[in-house]
């Protein structure tokens, strides 16, 4: 985990996932209110821990993935953020792109730490990978996630169905 970089803004640090985190993110995806636009099904503990293996093996495998969110003031694991390579079964596809994503305990949501967030890992995958595409899947009903893609350069695409539901893919411009 020493190559995954650890990116700081005024109020959070990013920094790679550890087992230590696993508590925190599983109590955080198990509530209903967290998951409503991902998926709608609260995460059992088995689920998050193949999200924190999913996400420490990014990083291995891809040379980018998800950082755990620190609020600096209180040391506490608030959040996720970062990108993926998912496969996923879109049309159009967004394989070999950098896929963003982000999720905060619903505690710390509007406050504009997801915004911190991106201000900070965008800049990073533009110097580190700046021959890959940035994307991001959206909910149509995730107005607050479709806003804040909006604002850090993202713009809607394309619809496609993705499990049973449907997701607003966005690429940034």
């Amino acid at each position: 985990m020493s190559d995954i970089p650890v990116l700081e803004t005024d109020r959070l640090i990013l920094r790679g996932s550890c087992i230590e985190d696993f508590d925190a993110m599983a109590e955080m995806w198990a509530l209903p209110e967290m998951v409503r636009y991902v998926g709608g099904v609260p995460q059992s503990r088995e689920q998050s821990w193949t999200r924190l293996m999913r996400h420490i093996g990014m990083w291995q495998a891809m040379k980018f993935g998800f950082w755990a969110v620190i609020d600096k003031a209180s040391d506490r694991f608030i959040g996720q953020a970062g990108f993926h390579e998912m496969r996923r079964a879109l049309t159009p596809s967004i394989e070999n792109t950098l896929e963003a994503g982000w999720g905060l305990h619903p505690d710390f949501q509007g406050r504009g730490y997801a915004s911190e967030a991106l201000r900070t890992m965008l800049p990073w995958a533009a110097t580190n990978h700046p021959d890959k595409q940035v994307t991001c899947i959206i909910d149509p009903d995730n107005v607050a996630s479709i806003r804040l893609a909006e604002r850090h350069g993202f713009q809607a695409f394309a619809r496609s169905p993705y499990q049973d539901s449907e997701v607003i893919i966005f690429r940034k411009i």
